[in-house]
């Protein structure tokens, strides 16, 4: 493995981010060819289900264009070998490979987005687990000519402890770096891992940490009545130097934080996360001495009911933040104009189960999915499968379209990508 290529390749690249506008808030900052107006497609990395359809994993495709015949209608479906639990997916620096893995079987698929319509397989990536030990390749974060992938477990013993891989864009394992398990700034690493988020200007990196193999692949009513399972998962975040890829600082962050996201808006240079087991938001933020800190900002819902935020969205002004709450079906709005005391100012039940939510850069149109880990989702009724479609218009969301996964027998609606048609090309 070679050590020294990533900083070469990062300093070439600039210690700022390439570009300000993202068509989705939690993209790299090292990404071009970004959506600055109307996406034209949602790709949904989706779950197989048994029995239903062919019961393979599938990367589904949606019209999103309001002008398009085809809009809210399932228009291209690529269904992968078995069932692996799909989960995220991230593009390539200059965004035309889409990588998206699965949490069981540890493959990785790379999708060629040339005709964004029409995505189409051309790798599949499946020696992560015997390279590096690492297991469950959850984040995908494009770096320049790089893809750095956070797993959630190990080979070993299938728990928590974890770390992150970096690629080369042709899919080749570059070098690895296990998540801290000691002592760093005080306080000792859980050495978890979950989401990654960068701020070049700062140089520094972000993680966050969930639970291993043994966790998320067990039933949910079984695991929260499993007292010792309950206990592993991650309760950290951890600052890295982002040239030198070492932890510089571990913060105490209970109730397993996940995703990450930075403020956008110029000159800020502060992030939040969620704490799915103790329903808060956290703010990291330099303080008065220039010190990387976390602390907790905010509630969201009432904690003694497990509502379970599972995703979050920033406004691409910083000033807002959308949060979907798994078990009471809600998502929230709140406002972010003084970080340090987020309030929530909107809420609405958008199903019986939400997990992800995506908006688009103008903050205008609004996207949810149902499904969390196939494990996890509910069962029955309370079961649905959809990807659903909102206008915001700064007081309400007014859904658009709805897709009904399981009627179309295309699985769990789980991750979500915007991708768009090249200027002056027809839309599908």
């Amino acid at each position: 493995m070679k050590r020294r290529t990533f900083a070469t390749a990062l300093l070439a690249a600039g210690a700022a981010p390439l570009s300000a506008w993202a068509d989705e808030t939690c993209n790299s900052p090292y990404m071009s060819k970004l959506i600055k107006g109307q996406e034209d497609y949602v790709h949904v990395w989706t779950l197989g289900i048994k029995g239903l359809g062919d019961g393979n994993d599938k990367l589904v495709t949606v019209g999103a264009h309001p002008g398009s015949p085809n809009y809210g209608k399932v228009i291209h479906k690529l269904s992968l070998p078995g069932r692996g639990e799909s989960h995220h997916m991230g593009f390539t620096d200059d965004r035309r490979y889409l990588w998206a893995g699965r949490l069981d079987d540890n493959r990785i698929f790379v999708f060629d987005l040339a005709r964004p319509s029409r995505p189409r397989l051309v790798k599949t990536i499946s020696n992560i687990a015997s390279a590096t030990g690492f297991v469950g390749p959850h984040t995908f974060y494009a770096m320049p000519g790089r893809m750095l992938v956070q797993a959630l477990s190990n080979s070993k013993d299938h728990g928590g402890t974890t770390g992150l891989v970096m690629f080369n864009n042709r899919g080749e394992i570059i070098e690895k770096y296990p998540m801290p398990t000691t002592e760093v700034g005080g306080v000792r690493g859980d050495g978890y891992g979950y989401d990654i988020g960068i701020n070049p200007a700062k140089n520094v990196m972000l993680t966050s940490s969930f639970t291993g193999w043994n966790n998320y692949m067990m039933d949910f009513g079984r695991l929260v009545n499993d007292a010792e399972a309950m206990k592993h998962f991650g309760h950290t975040m951890v600052a890295w130097n982002l040239k030198s890829m070492k932890p510089m600082k571990v913060f105490e962050v209970p109730g397993a934080p996940l995703e990450i996201r930075w403020s956008l808006a110029e000159g800020d240079n502060w992030a939040v996360t969620a704490t799915a087991l103790t329903s808060k938001l956290w703010l990291v933020k330099q303080d008065a001495q220039g010190e990387w800190q976390a602390r907790e900002v905010a509630t969201i819902g009432d904690p003694a009911k497990i509502p379970l935020p599972v995703d979050i969205s920033i406004a691409a002004d910083g000033k807002s933040l959308w949060v979907n709450t798994f078990m009471d079906g809600m998502t929230r709005l709140f406002d972010l104009s003084n970080p340090e005391a987020p309030r929530e100012v909107y809420s609405k039940h958008t199903g019986r189960q939400v997990n992800m939510v995506s908006q688009s850069w103008d903050g205008k149109r609004v996207y949810t999915t149902s499904s969390l880990l196939a494990n996890w989702d509910k069962k029955g009724e309370d079961n649905e499968q959809v990807l659903r479609a909102y206008d915001w218009d700064g007081k309400d969301l007014a859904q658009r379209f709805e897709v009904d996964f399981i009627a179309l027998g295309l699985g769990r609606a789980h991750h979500m990508k915007f991708s768009a048609e090249p200027a002056g090309k027809r839309i599908a």
